[in-house]
């Protein structure tokens, strides 16, 4: 379907919206309608947010220029990178959220299906086509397959949300294993597929369906996934009515891999032809000769070309720095924006020059391992988020700077405001879920402590809950976990296989 088709739903859209401002229809009501269009009322109920999909996390420069323009034409105020690889608008007004939406549509940005029961945002590792030790480049196909996923949103209604995602490398950087979908490149060049997997309540990895698939037939296993979803999905209960269920729902893994495959010979045998060829994007352009290296820099395997890295602090880039970046790179040759699940933005296929120009327009982020910490947007914009998990955040890194924690002795952490595990809580080496502790009859803000979570493949586990702590005593847990592992002159990771107990021990006094 072509993305000009998607505006004989904007009326409709622009109608709804204009009754939930007036007060005409309840949030739920307008939640349940919203949600298609990519677009959700904010916690407030006077601002809307926006999702901008952006399939297999890559931002163009003329998309993310289109991003920038909305910035100084509506002045928005609050971007955010999101864990699904998409960009986030906040705080949009009624007229600015329909207007937006219709503009990205012309530039060939879809929001549609960013919410609701739909399948969502594609994702991908970040730096797949110019890292070194990928198996190979998988964002190709990535994209062919959101750009056949578009055509599930007008389809029969899924239980809930699809999430697919491609990986290049063990990293598993996009968390292919443990996703509704994810197919993993092998070393031969082929993909191995997992489903049935995610994160939030009844959190499960995925089960291997499939083996050493060649590329081309991608399709077929993502149509046997909708099938199986259908089929198998509690249309009942919303609370179970995603893909992870279907593990216990048909009498467990293996149950689950019979059924899927019984979807996939009906693919297969139907005589539709899902077959896909792509084109392998050669990077052709040359170094200028300029060497360059730092924290935030990597060379790529393209010789003489290189990778920025840029974290905005919680994912929330300041809107004037987008502009600048946008500004920065809109003559550089094949240069564009990758998003990652952590909520870091790749600036890729540099010169050393280039580099040096998008490194100053890039100052503001990270420092520090702790400081590329994950956060969902949290409750204070989010409907359903329970703790301000931004504001945590933001006290974390001021407590830890106050201390002087040495770059290393924390670990990147991972914060979701509720179980819903947007922030990927449950299989970082810290992660905390937004929770409330009752104390003498009176509830409190809290967390769930977890810790030694890992989103390696072949080495995945969920981290184990430590306990609740106070969110008030949270900064100060990490800054006295941080001088601790400095003290035994070890980083974090290295200090946690030494001390498997170590966090546990040291957040006893402030549970």
């Amino acid at each position: 379907m072509g993305h000009t088709d998607w505006k004989n739903y904007l009326p409709e859209f622009r109608e709804k919206t204009a009754e939930f401002y007036s007060g005409q229809i309840s949030k739920a009501e307008y939640k349940g309608f919203s949600g298609f269009y990519g677009s959700y009322a904010q916690r407030s109920q006077k601002d809307s947010m926006l999702r901008l999909r952006m399939p297999a996390g890559r931002v163009t420069k003329e998309k993310l220029a289109f991003v920038a323009e909305m910035i100084r034409e509506y002045q928005v105020d609050c971007v955010h990178f999101t864990t699904c690889e998409t960009i986030q608008l906040h705080n949009l007004k009624e007229r600015e959220v329909s207007e937006i939406l219709e503009k990205a549509l012309d530039a060939g940005i879809i929001t549609i299906g960013g919410g609701g029961d739909y399948p969502r945002n594609v994702m991908c590792s970040p730096l797949s086509g110019v890292e070194a030790d990928e198996y190979f480049d998988v964002m190709p196909w990535a994209e062919a397959a959101g750009e056949y996923l578009l055509q599930f949103i007008l389809a029969e209604k899924m239980p809930r949300k699809l999430k697919v995602c491609f990986s290049n490398s063990p990293e598993n950087v996009p968390h292919a294993t443990y996703r509704d979908l994810g197919f993993v490149a092998t070393p031969e060049g082929k993909f191995d597929v997992y489903s049935a997997g995610g994160l939030g309540n009844n959190a499960r990895f995925g089960v291997k369906v499939a083996e050493h698939i060649e590329p081309e037939k991608i399709l077929y296993y993502i149509k046997a996934m909708w099938l199986t979803f259908r089929a198998y999905g509690n249309y009942e209960n919303r609370g179970k009515a995603r893909t992870r269920y279907m593990q216990e729902a048909l009498g467990g893994p293996a149950e689950y891999v019979k059924a899927y495959q019984e979807r996939l010979r009906e693919v297969f045998e139907s005589g539709e032809n899902l077959d896909i060829r792509v084109e392998n994007r050669e990077i052709k352009k040359e170094g200028d000769g300029v060497r360059i290296s730092g924290r935030r820099v990597l060379a790529q395997k393209q010789n003489g070309l290189y990778t920025v890295i840029w974290h905005p602090l919680g994912g929330l880039p300041r809107p004037e720095d987008l502009c600048r970046l946008s500004e920065a790179v809109a003559d550089m040759e094949d240069v564009e924006l990758r998003l990652a699940p952590d909520e870091t933005a790749y600036i890729v296929n540099l010169t050393g020059e280039e580099a040096q120009k998008v490194l100053k327009v890039t100052e503001d982020g990270a420092e520090t391992i702790f400081e590329t910490s994950v956060s969902c947007i949290g409750a204070q914009i989010c409907q359903v988020g329970l703790r301000d998990s931004q504001g945590l955040l933001k006290e974390c890194i001021k407590a830890v700077r106050k201390a002087g924690i040495p770059n290393g002795a924390l670990p990147q952490m991972h914060i979701s405001g509720c179980p819903s595990s947007c922030g990927t809580h449950q299989t970082g080496s810290i992660g905390f879920r937004g929770a409330v502790q009752v104390i003498d009859k009176k509830p409190q803000p809290a967390y769930m402590l977890y810790v030694n979570g890992c989103e390696v493949q072949g080495q995945e586990r969920f981290g184990h809950e430590a306990g609740m702590i106070l969110e008030e005593k949270i900064p100060d847990f990490l800054a006295e976990l941080g001088k601790t592992v400095a003290e035994s002159g070890l980083d974090f990771e290295k200090w946690l296989v030494q001390n498997p107990d170590g966090v546990d021990l040291v957040a006893e006094k402030y549970q």
